[in-house]
């Protein structure tokens, strides 16, 4: 049975707003931390970038902030601005927009003046850089009377940029009660001694890695320009790449049912497999994947589950997972028994940093793959149906149509005959969205297809949401 959010402690409130998010099911450092965490425990995580440990502290913070009290509650430092960015949208986006929260990003390269006006009007939690922090703590701009937690985000790479020292001052000026978490993917000496020094009987959790993928799966990523809709990505990727079976995997259940219905429509043999169907939609629709009657299926993570098919030729990540553990997880479903497999990813510009996450985790680039061409999809169905052609051309059937022809050349050259029946075949086969004029490849030397006004709904999922 699946550990869910609400079991971990949470809310109601808070598992069905994950829900909603996509967050589907706790990673191993989630399920673990969580709870401790909410029990008022001080906790060392032991974990590798990539692995869920954001929501792990972030989830709890959360939970207990007093929304109606404008003072620093939370203080989690970061080694980098990049990061520190990160963690503040990571947080906003699992508040689900709570207008009553205020975090704060404080951190070098910005206008200090502005950050002080936003300290002042009142932000329950601050993510920063120990330099910047500890600037503001001098100058008396930061304050901690109402300071209930701290996280040290990465600290083994804040000791690495020589932190540490910043680290200690800003620890040293908390209050005693504070509740403190350290994650680091590795336990340096000074580390050690940080955590004696200044966490009260922490609990430890250690999570190891997931095994790399196989060798013998393939992975390519897509990157979608900014003018293009991940959709429009998909349809040339799927002509080119033919998956004989396929699970496609998205984050939420309503992302699952407007992609399904889009393929649909552009002739795709597809269907969608989340949460909201019941037991026995979900045996029908695994039997007819199996038995090959259906080729593509639009799954979230936690419903993927029951999707167990012993000879998957692909997997397309359409949205990236929200950590590498899982991204491996998914793409180990291919290149089973033996068999070879392919892993698709569809990259758009905010997905970089998880793309980097995942590259390091495999400890490898996964090689850039470029969206086919008007051309390169129009050349592959012709070559499709000169082998439709030849095959009709050795059956029985041929016969039929030969009086038909004999009639025709009376009027008509037989080439001119045959080139106007396979135009009338290829036409009535190809869906629009081939037929749609698609620009030359531009400077990046990525084809840019022009968009209808009709692939531009206002509240689609597919468009719209901010985590894909």
């Amino acid at each position: 049975m699946s550990i869910s959010f609400q079991s971990l402690g949470l809310s109601p409130a808070r598992a069905e707003q994950l829900e909603g998010l996509g967050f589907q099911a706790p990673t191993s450092i989630q399920a673990e931390a969580i709870p401790q965490l909410l029990a008022g425990r001080d906790l060392v995580g032991q974990s590798q970038t990539g692995t869920g440990k954001t929501a792990a502290f972030s989830l709890p913070v959360l939970e207990t902030l007093d929304l109606q009290l404008r003072a620093v509650q939370a203080l989690i430092l970061t080694p980098t601005r990049e990061l520190a960015q990160q963690v503040t949208q990571a947080i906003k986006d699992l508040s689900g927009g709570d207008r009553r929260l205020q975090v704060l990003t404080v951190c070098g390269g910005q206008a200090i003046d502005r950050q002080i006006r936003s300290l002042q009007k009142g932000s329950q939690v601050v993510v920063g850089t120990p330099g910047r922090i500890l600037d503001l703590l001098e100058r008396k701009e930061l304050h901690f009377d109402k300071l209930r937690w701290v996280v040290l985000d990465e600290a083994d790479e804040m000791l690495s940029m020589g932190f540490i020292d910043d680290v200690k001052k800003i620890l040293g000026a908390t209050p005693p009660q504070r509740q403190t978490a350290c994650f680091s993917a590795t336990m340096p000496k000074a580390i050690r001694e940080l955590i004696e020094q200044f966490l009260h009987d922490p609990v430890t959790v250690s999570i190891k890695q997931a095994k790399a993928a196989p060798a013998r799966i393939e992975q390519s990523v897509y990157m979608i320009p900014r003018q293009w809709s991940k959709l429009q990505a998909l349809l040339p990727i799927l002509e080119v790449e033919n998956p004989e079976s396929a699970i496609i995997f998205v984050r939420t259940k309503r992302t699952a049912a407007e992609l399904t219905a889009h393929l649909q429509e552009a002739g795709q043999s597809v269907d969608e497999y989340h949460g909201n169907l019941s037991q026995s939609q979900r045996e029908r629709l695994v039997q007819r994947f199996r038995e090959g009657r259906i080729h593509l299926v639009v799954a979230t993570d936690i419903a993927a589950r029951g999707l167990d098919v012993e000879h998957l030729s692909h997997v397309i990540n359409f949205d990236l997972p929200d950590n590498s553990e899982t991204y491996i997880h998914r793409i180990g479903r291919t290149g089973r028994a033996g068999r070879d497999g392919r892993a698709i990813a569809l990259i758009e510009p905010k997905d970089r940093r998880l793309l980097r996450q995942i590259e390091q985790r495999m400890r490898q680039p996964l090689s850039i793959a470029q969206i086919p061409s008007r051309s390169q999809v129009e050349a592959l169905r012709l070559k499709k149906l000169q082998t439709q052609v030849q095959e009709a051309l050795s059956g029985e059937r041929m016969a039929s149509f030969l009086p038909l022809v004999h009639e025709l050349s009376a009027e008509y050259d037989p080439t001119a005959i045959a080139a106007a029946t396979l135009q009338m075949v290829y036409d009535q086969n190809c869906p629009q969205w081939v037929k749609n004029d698609w620009d030359a490849p531009n400077s990046s030397n990525k084809p840019v297809l022009k968009r209808q006004s009709a692939d531009k709904p206002q509240k689609s999922a597919i468009a719209s949401n901010p985590r894909g």
